[in-house]
């Protein structure tokens, strides 16, 4: 295994780190600033590199926040654990935010930071082995024995031109096994042409498709090719397909049969070399009952079905898509990615994505840019997947729910709403103490106490809101609701950050980041 480097200049600090790291069984490699780390890193092997390095963040010669940044310009996915003073909390904040895995507050428990130093280490490696997959994945990605038949019949139709029909849910990947058939067929080399004959108007699908003459109709001033000229040589993608208007089916089934077709106003036959791929997420055969598809144009396009299983039918699929997506949407944003524990995977896969592929692409995006670490937990996972309402989503991110109908409703709406004024600008010690002393008056219940009154309480007030004319309802509402929640624990730990963000269950980069963004400094 690769060494943990630890960079302090204090030579106390280097001593009980390796000594505890050893015990663990975790080799150490130790520096006094940071121009050594550099010189090391630039003649590193892959062997020899660090797996964790571990940095103070003030030291002679050089600042921890610099080394961490020219690390992650020399080495993107290093975890680096940042050290740091309790009066240079800001600055770990910052740090955190450009990358840093975490951050140790000195003076620090030692088990604790073994324990986050192991859990770096997992990550590390865990990551290392995912990035190795994902370098040598294919252009679609499947364990699942439903995946694997897909990709067998992939390849038993790679030499094939014949027309294929994809069934399958909105989402679950259609296009992408369209573009690999066509990738790994005779006519790879031509063009692929895809076209949702859904989402075009009907006056205009028939233009898409087959284009048209000048002066054909009002605004075509030129003449246009249509998309099976665009793909002439190679593949055609009619996406929805069970959605094409019934008089255009004709003109499909006639194109399909010898090849020929007429642009919209031309009276010359137009010849297209084509392969016809379609894709559909409806039932076909109801639809030719229902007497809204065409039965001889079904059995033109259904000479080969291929049925792309829905995401919830192949759950264990989920950890490698899912980092797979986390990558991917770092690479486009322009940031580090983000790493997933195996709790929060775990609460994925029992997610039922009614979207599908598409749905967790779009959760791995919204997890990139409002994931509050680098290292994804159960608690940070949207609403959508948590199943907590949308006006509480933020409360359940916090990781808790109030067990006492005074905390919302009991206080009564001036209480709950008290602190969206200061909410703008910043709370005075005055301010605070009186208003956390009004609320803890009023708001204790006896222990064991349950009730969702509370609920009814914010049911309430977001009715009143929503009937104003204003549409911030979601801000206001969310401010107040995180506001009270965190002045209620840190008066609870008396104004003992760390204290509150563990009761909270939050981490405590988290709850300094809400405490300036709520203005309660």
């Amino acid at each position: 295994m690769k060494p943990i480097w630890i960079v302090d200049d204090d030579q106390s600090i280097r001593f009980v780190l390796e000594k505890a790291l050893l015990r663990e069984d975790l080799p150490t490699r130790s520096f006094t600033n940071p121009r050594e780390v550099l010189q090391a890193l630039e003649t590193a092997t892959d062997e020899d590199g660090p797996q964790i390095l571990v940095s103070d963040i003030r030291m002679p010669g050089g600042s921890g926040l610099d080394l961490l940044s020219q690390v992650k310009e020399m080495h993107p996915g290093l975890p680096v654990i940042i050290m740091t003073a309790f009066s240079d909390l800001d600055s770990a904040v910052s740090a955190f935010q450009g990358g840093a895995f975490e951050y140790l507050p000195k003076p620090f428990d030692l088990p604790k930071a073994v324990e986050l130093i192991r859990r770096a280490v997992e990550e590390s490696q865990r990551e290392e082995v995912a990035e190795e997959r994902m370098a040598a994945a294919p252009e679609m990605l499947g364990q699942a024995p439903a995946m694997q038949d897909v990709f067998r019949a992939i390849g038993r139709l790679s030499q094939s031109n014949v027309t294929v029909m994809i069934t399958g849910e909105s989402g679950s990947g259609k296009e992408l096994v369209a573009r690999a058939l066509h990738k790994h067929s005779p006519r790879a080399n031509g063009p692929f042409v895809a076209i949702n004959t859904a989402a075009i108007p009907k006056d205009l699908l028939e233009s898409e498709l087959f284009g048209h003459e000048r002066g054909a109709f009002t605004g075509a001033q030129t003449m246009r090719r249509g998309r099976f000229e665009q793909a002439d040589g190679g593949t055609l993608f009619l996406d929805e397909i069970g959605d094409m208007p019934f008089d255009l089916q004709t003109r499909l089934l006639r194109v399909l049969s010898d090849g020929h077709f007429y642009r919209v106003g031309g009276h010359n036959a137009v010849k297209a070399q084509v392969r016809v791929i379609a894709a559909t997420h409806q039932n076909l055969e109801q639809r030719v009952k229902d007497g809204v598809f065409r039965e001889d144009l079904f059995h033109r396009l259904n000479v080969i079905r291929l049925r792309l299983p829905a995401l919830r039918e192949r759950t264990e699929d989920v950890p490698m898509l899912t980092r797979h997506f986390l990558q991917q949407s770092a690479k486009q944003l322009g940031v580090e990615p983000k790493r997933i524990s195996d709790a929060a995977l775990a609460q994925l896969q029992q997610f039922s994505f009614p979207g599908n592929v598409r749905q967790l692409e779009n959760v791995c995006h919204w997890l990139t840019v409002m994931a509050p670490a680098q290292v994804i937990e159960g608690k940070d996972l949207p609403p959508e997947v948590t199943g907590t309402p949308d006006i509480l989503a933020s409360n359940a991110r916090l990781g808790h729910v109030p067990s006492s109908p005074a905390v919302l409703s009991g206080v009564g709406s001036d209480a709950f709403s008290s602190a969206a004024p200061e909410a703008e600008g910043l709370v005075g010690a005055d301010v605070l103490a009186e208003r956390v002393a009004t609320l803890h008056a009023v708001a204790v219940p006896a222990v064991g106490a349950v009730s969702t009154s509370w609920e009814a309480g914010l049911e309430a007030e977001a009715l009143e809101l929503l009937g104003t004319d204003r549409n911030d309802v979601w801000d206001v509402l969310s401010r107040r609701f995180e506001s009270k929640l965190i002045l209620t624990a840190l008066h609870n730990t008396r104004g003992r950050r760390i204290e509150a963000a563990q009761k909270l269950g939050i981490g405590r980069n988290t709850i300094t980041r809400k405490i300036q963004e709520l203005g309660l400094e």
